[in-house]
């Protein structure tokens, strides 16, 4: 584990190497969510950062409680990656974001059927199925740049000639009504795990990651059929989630708030709009609490990046990427708060979870064309 895996507390561990840059913010809200009642373990990953009151990019290990606060609001948010029969440069990113057309409205009527054979619990939120949604949450059209083991790539038919699609959204509206419900009848309180209030809200979580999946599972094809193309799913991981799990020999909920189980095979760890995906096998271990980090981690606040790149860079000017990539994001405020300069690089990421020993690396992918909105962010 070299000197990656840090002893914070006697229930407070950090993954991060010496140079990985994480905000003091962050751990005191580690410190804060170890202190709450059950609380076992609490293990923040190298993506860390602030959040609304507990930090991006942890896990928690809870005895007798269930914590909807620490989930959040965007229940089953998560990554889908498909490989796709596109052709490498067969199409300019100017004409993929031509056949795209705009992704940001519901469904329409000839998707019905197809929607309704996921046979999703009722939710009053059918409208937002296959959108994206705005903050961090992209579909991106990807090449494979690099493949780190050829025996594993050939068996996932991963192919340098051949484009792949990484979907990253979670529940929607559907997850903020979850969350809302629970804090107003709660507050930010624990349930007790054999209440009838934390099965109830137990199903609810259940019904969002399904919500979720689906949402992702219907983007992909939306954009599959804008392009006239064929996919295939390699991986589907939600990063917002909470689970019965077994930790040191003892039975809990396993929270994760941004942060990528280790325990469900293959996972993608994106970057930045404008930085490269890593395919990664997860090799588990309980002193990250069976979890990962979920991508770069921002290192700027949203409230502080229009005034710190406004000066250096034009909207058109963040639509291309130092990779060759074109963002599609037409919400002003939206570019500056997804810049790549608000992100920390992928890279010490993975290398600090290769170091801990917690991942190989199968393969590198970089962005051709990333679908933010084309407007004001739903």
């Amino acid at each position: 584990m070299g000197n990656c895996m840090q002893t914070l507390s006697e229930t407070v561990t950090l993954l991060a190497s010496d140079d990985t840059w994480i905000e003091g913010a962050a751990i005191q809200q580690l410190h804060t969510s170890a202190a709450l009642p059950g609380m076992a373990r609490v293990a923040g990953m190298p993506d860390l950062h602030p959040g609304r009151g507990y930090p991006v990019g942890a896990a928690f290990f809870a005895v007798g409680h269930v914590y909807p606060a620490l989930i959040g609001g965007d229940i089953g948010c998560g990554m889908a990656l498909w490989r796709t029969d596109l052709a490498v440069g067969k199409l300019s990113a100017d004409k993929l974001d031509k056949r795209l057309g705009n992704l940001d409205g519901p469904l329409d009527e000839d998707w019905r059927e197809r929607v309704a054979a996921l046979a999703l619990p009722a939710s009053g939120f059918d409208s937002a199925l296959g959108t994206i949604g705005g903050g961090n949450h992209f579909a991106e059209l990807q090449r494979v740049d690099r493949i780190y083991d050829t025996e594993r790539g050939a068996a996932l038919a991963l192919d340098p000639k051949r484009l792949l699609l990484l979907v990253h959204s979670g529940s929607r509206g559907l997850g903020q009504a979850i969350l809302r419900e629970q804090v107003d009848r709660h507050g930010h309180a624990g349930l007790l795990e054999d209440s009838a209030d934390c099965a109830a809200y137990l199903a609810r979580h259940d019904a969002g990651l399904r919500f979720a999946e689906a949402n992702r599972l219907l983007i992909a094809r939306r954009m599959l059929e804008r392009l006239r193309a064929d996919g295939e799913a390699l991986l589907d991981v939600n990063h917002n989630l909470v689970s019965p799990a077994r930790i040191g020999g003892v039975d809990g909920w396993l929270h994760r708030k941004g942060a990528t189980p280790a325990d469900a095979g293959l996972v993608a760890i994106p970057g930045s709009r404008g930085d490269f995906t890593y395919l990664v096998e997860p090799l588990p271990s309980e002193l990250s609490l069976l979890s990962l980090a979920h991508g770069a981690g921002r290192k700027w606040m949203r409230s502080e990046c229009k005034d710190r790149l406004s000066r250096r860079f034009s909207p058109a000017q963040l639509a291309r990427t130092r990779l060759g990539g074109q963002v599609i994001c037409q919400d002003r405020q939206l570019i500056y708060e997804e810049a790549p300069e608000a992100y920390k690089p992928v890279d010490s990421i993975v290398d600090t979870l290769v170091q801990a020993g917690l991942v190989r690396p199968l393969a590198r992918l970089a962005p051709v064309l990333t679908y933010k909105t084309r407007g004001e962010c739903c």
